[in-house]
Formats: structure tokens, sequence, C-alpha cells
């Protein structure tokens, strides 16, 4: 089985199409959105030149808290399954830098700053426009999603999974653990070297390879919650990098502001299928699922 794709330019037929892909499976990949090619791989250049920095540089734009979501944190400092060994990953985490922007201190440079930024303003831009696209197709206002993502839990993250972190991981010990994303969708840039694996209908793991020429798209838990299951919430995660090589992606999580209500949008209710989800604070979910993340750390 592979992921649907979806043209993002073709106005008439994206709705509908990303309408069946997220709700069949969850994921999809997206081309043409806008964004070039080789804006995508300076984003990737300034990641992998961060990443083979020494650690005790990297240190010095350490993450400080699950609250403010911003710094680097190293291998084995996150678990995105708390209920299994740490993840064999490095990490570059960026929330809300257009409305919020963070000292140059706390950055590794002006012009990594400013790269990160123009890049985050792109791909907000990419994520409204799917959100427009979506809400045709939920029978709400084209700004129904847009208006509650302005960017306060919109988080930018560079990924990286050394190829030589660890020969013989623990067992059950991923790059990244299996785990849904937690808000409303999720845009994921893979770069050449494959490991994510997302859960079929079969409960068995598929792979998505990499594609240059198209942006992995996926729902998350609050986008199911306002859909009443209609998008799934779908669980996946990156295998250990066993084999030497170096993985990058870039992840951008588009995630609702903290004051919004979640609750089951009238158009996803009927006699046969009544709300399943309670109305919910949309910064109070985000922020208990990234608390457990980093259960042990920062006082949590």
């Amino acid at each position: 089985m592979t992921l649907p794709l979806v043209d993002l330019s073709s106005t008439a037929n994206s709705a509908a199409s990303i309408d069946v892909a997220l709700s069949t499976f969850g994921f999809l990949q997206l081309s043409n959105i806008g964004i070039a090619h080789d804006d995508v791989e300076e984003v990737f250049r300034a990641s992998e030149t961060f990443f083979r920095e020494p650690h005790e540089t990297k240190r010095r734009y350490a993450y400080r808290s699950a609250e403010e979501n911003f710094g680097y944190q190293g291998l084995l400092e996150e678990n995105l399954d708390p209920d299994a060994p740490p993840d064999l990953k490095e990490t570059f985490t960026m929330r809300n830098i257009l409305r919020s922007p963070l000292p140059l201190e706390r950055w590794p440079s002006v012009a990594f700053r400013d790269l990160m930024t123009r890049f985050y303003a792109d791909v907000l831009a990419c994520a409204h426009e799917i959100q427009r696209r979506m809400a045709g197709a939920l029978s709400v206002p084209e700004d129904r999603f847009v208006r509650v993502h302005s960017g306060e839990n919109v988080t930018l993250r560079l990924l990286y999974y050394p190829g030589t972190a660890m020969a013989q991981p623990t067992p059950g010990q991923l790059g990244a653990g299996a785990h849904t994303d937690y808000g409303f969708m999720t845009l994921l840039f893979q770069h050449g070297v494959g490991g994510l694996q997302v859960i079929d209908g079969r409960g068995e793991w598929i792979d998505v390879p990499p594609r240059d020429d198209a942006v992995v798209v996926n729902s998350g838990d609050l986008l199911e919650r306002w859909t009443n299951g209609r998008y799934r919430s779908t669980t996946h995660r990156v295998m250990p990098q066993t084999g030497g090589r170096d993985r990058l992606a870039i992840a951008v999580f588009v995630d609702p502001d903290s004051e919004t209500l979640v609750e089951v949008l009238p158009s996803c209710v009927s006699t046969d299928n009544p709300a399943r989800f309670a109305p919910t604070s949309a910064g109070a979910h985000l922020q208990a699922k990234l608390d457990a993340s980093h259960k042990g750390r920062f006082g949590q």
C-alpha cells in the first residue's frame, strides 16, 4: 500500500482528495504546495550544519521547558512513546516564532533565525490553504480553521536521526516512538533517507518512502476530535537508523491557538454517528501531551 498523492494546485479536485485520504488513512502526500524545492533544500543544509556541530556548541541553544517548546534536544531526551525507551534523535524546535520571537542568543545565528522564520511563514501559509480546502469538504466557513491557527502553537522542528547513534538499540527503542500527533495536522519534509512508518487499517506497519516532490501530511488528535473520527489520527513511528546513514527531516506541527475550544463539528454528527468526543481546550490538550513526552525532565 502507498499513501495517496494529491496535487494542491488542482483546486477543483484537491479538497475531495484530501478528504478521502484523511478519512481512509489519516495520511497523504501533497505535491505543488507553493514552496520552492531550493528553499526546502536550504533549510535542510542549515539543519545538517547545525547538527554536525560539537555537542557543547549545540547545548548553548538547549530546550528549556515543554511550555516554551523551543531549542535543541539531544539523543534520549524525548519519549514520543512515554512507555518506550527514549528516542534516538536530536531536534531543534521553534514554536510561535512569527508572533513571539526569542532573543538572538537563543538562536545559532542571525542567518539561521532569518531562514527558519521565512520557511515557517511559507509553510504556515501553505497550511492555511490546506485548511481552507478541508473547510469546504467539512461544510464549515472557509476561515473556520485558519482563524484559530495564528501560530501560537504552530511549531517548526528540525529532526536528525544519526546513523551511528546506537548499533544495537535497546529492545523497543526507535528513532521516534510510536505515537499520534497531538494537534490539527503535521507537514513533514523528508530528505532521501527513509524510516517513517505508518500503521494501516490491518494493524501492519507500512513504509513511507521519501519524495522530493511531495510533503507528507497527516491529521492529528484534535482534528480527529473536531471531525468526530472522520479524519483519523494515525499511529506512526520512525525506525532507528542502524545502517550507518543519517536521516534528516523537517516537521511543522500546525496546532490550534491555546484558547480554542475543540468540539465536534455539526456536519460530522448524525443519528448513526453521534458525537464521540467531549469538547476540550486545545491548549490543555497540547500541553498535557508535551509534558508526557518529557516525563522526568524540566520538572515534569
